[in-house]
């Protein structure tokens, strides 16, 4: 028996047969959960919270400093002289431009002969 004659017996095999159909179950309906009743919780009463009188600080009397005693007044110092700057002498108000020195120009270099000859394809 040949692959190609296996092949063919395989495909008319599923081609003919029909899946199996499962039964579709209906769905289990579950019975509701019980619910609990909610305990009622006692109302208690509100709490009194102790009033407590405000504290009353007790008042120092004001400290009385001793007198100071007498201080001299001292003359005041004489200070040195700086000495006299002079004055900055006057500049015009266009001044001459300076005449600066120019770079000197370096000759140009001379290329250097090719020390690889050139190919001959490359010639004219």
């Amino acid at each position: 028996m040949s692959s190609k004659t296996m092949v063919a017996g395989v495909r008319i095999l599923l081609e003919t047969n029909s899946v199996p159909q499962v039964p579709q179950l209906p769905k289990p309906e579950l019975p509701p959960l019980p619910t609990l009743p909610k305990p009622k919780l006692p109302q208690l009463p509100k709490p009194e919270l102790p009033t407590l009188p405000k504290p009353e600080l007790p008042t120092l009397p004001k400290p009385e400093l001793p007198p100071a005693p007498h201080v001299p007044t001292l003359p005041k110092p004489e200070l040195p002289k700086l000495p006299e700057i002079p004055p900055l002498p006057h500049l015009p108000a266009d001044l001459p431009k300076p005449t600066l020195p120019s770079i000197p120009t370096l000759p140009k270099d001379t290329p250097l002969p090719s020390l690889i000859p050139p190919h001959k394809t490359t010639l004219p």
